[in-house]
């Protein structure tokens, strides 16, 4: 790989579009009269940035009947204000040294319902809202905003493919770096620095790397274990843009041939991950499709290989609503993007996983990652050459 960022051809990335962040106070309201509170008080960070384009890291944003406020310290002042212009976002910037709940407190009217964002706030939080707020009613919401965020706009799509399209990008320009046998934390640092030369802003979480025994860890954290030819390699990842990240994992022989016994555990996983990706359109039922790769991985006697959940939404956070598990509840509608990953680890042996994210559509969903799959890196390379040169672009089932 190239040192000079350069020299790393970015075109044919997705073209991003704006965000429509000016109408979402309108759909928190609305959202607000449901539940029959006068006052949102949001202080999670992605919920705020979501509603007003705000990126700081000190922030409580109000949503009244007819006004909303962006409470902040000095640092962030021009930046509030920036922020908000640019989203088109109608609301007040305070600058305040005193406690928010006191700045709140003085907003809020006798008797006034004011919802506050119960995962969020800590208990010490909640005393002082109570001694500031005691002539109003406190309501603790749960997932209102997040339940809106579930949805994606165009201009969060095209961040969401662009980042995928990064890290597409930036595996496939790693994998060669298996013949110099790196160790975990080597190649995990090589394809983050890999995905930042392609154009992502961060990455959207730590990288896994686990090679050898380390796969059957679902979330081992990439160390200084050297990764060998005939070791399972499971790599789970994301690049993240303008806040947004996306995430696909891959599973490779780092030497590209493959037992009879790694083979037919990534056979097996591939073939649930197959179905559970064709499950999956608008009306299926969330838990439906965490069903469907069980029941695939039954049919190979792993069942209980499968330790965690099978896909989840993402955006401005990695794991967001809906989320597809043996507990979900709730109904896939179009728009929504989410991952299919089964998984089957075998403690001393290894483990694979594979993942896609899929945008839901109304007679199924559309990729947005597209890196070749396969335990054999070389070939999944070739295979990636081979798709480009024949159609220039990526089919989309």
């Amino acid at each position: 790989m190239s040192e000079q960022g350069a020299s790393i051809d970015r075109s044919g990335l997705p073209e991003l579009v704006p965000c429509d962040v000016a109408s979402r106070v309108a759909r928190v309201r609305s959202a607000m009269a449901e539940l029959g509170v006068d006052w949102l008080v949001v202080t999670k960070p992605v919920n705020i940035r979501w509603m007003s384009g705000f990126t700081g890291s000190n922030g409580t944003f109000m949503v009244g009947p007819d006004e909303c406020r962006l409470i902040t310290d000095g640092r962030y002042d021009e930046q509030a204000h920036r922020q908000l212009a640019a989203n088109g976002v109608d609301a007040a910037v305070e600058i305040t040294v005193t406690q928010v709940p006191t700045l709140v407190a003085s907003t809020i009217g006798r008797g006034d319902r004011v919802g506050l964002e119960a995962d969020h706030l800590v208990w010490s939080t909640l005393s002082d809202y109570q001694a500031e707020l005691s002539d109003a009613e406190l309501v603790p919401t749960r997932g209102l905003v997040e339940g809106l965020r579930r949805h994606k706009d165009p201009g969060e799509r095209s961040r969401l493919e662009r980042a995928s399209a990064i890290a597409d990008r930036a595996l496939l320009a790693t994998l060669a770096l298996f013949a110099e046998r790196p160790t975990e934390r080597a190649f995990a640092m090589a394809l983050d620095h890999a995905m930042r030369q392609h154009g992502a802003d961060d990455v959207s979480f730590e990288t896994i790397v686990a090679s050898g025994p380390n796969a059957a860890l679902p979330h081992h954290r990439p160390g200084e274990r050297t990764i060998e030819a005939d070791d399972l390699v499971v790599i789970d990842f994301g690049a993240k843009v303008d806040g947004y990240g996306s995430d696909m994992t891959r599973t490779f022989v780092a030497g590209g041939e493959p037992t009879a016994e790694q083979q037919r555990l990534y056979d097996a996983v591939a073939a649930a991950q197959a179905a559970g990706v064709a499950a999956v359109r608008a009306g299926a039922d969330q838990r439906s499709i965490d069903t469907t790769c069980r029941d695939v991985l039954a049919q190979f006697d792993l069942a209980d290989a499968f330790v965690h959940g099978t896909g989840h939404g993402l955006g401005l956070e990695i794991h967001e609503q809906p989320i597809l598990s043996a507990r979900s509840v709730g109904i896939l509608t179009a728009g929504l993007i989410v991952t299919v990953e089964p998984g089957a680890y075998l403690p001393g042996f290894g483990g694979v996983r594979v993942e896609d994210t899929v945008v839901v559509t109304d007679t199924g969903c559309v990729p947005i990652t597209h890196c070749p799959k396969g335990l054999d890196p070389v070939a999944v390379a070739r295979a990636n050459r081979s798709e480009d040169s024949s159609h220039g672009q990526h089919h989309h089932e």
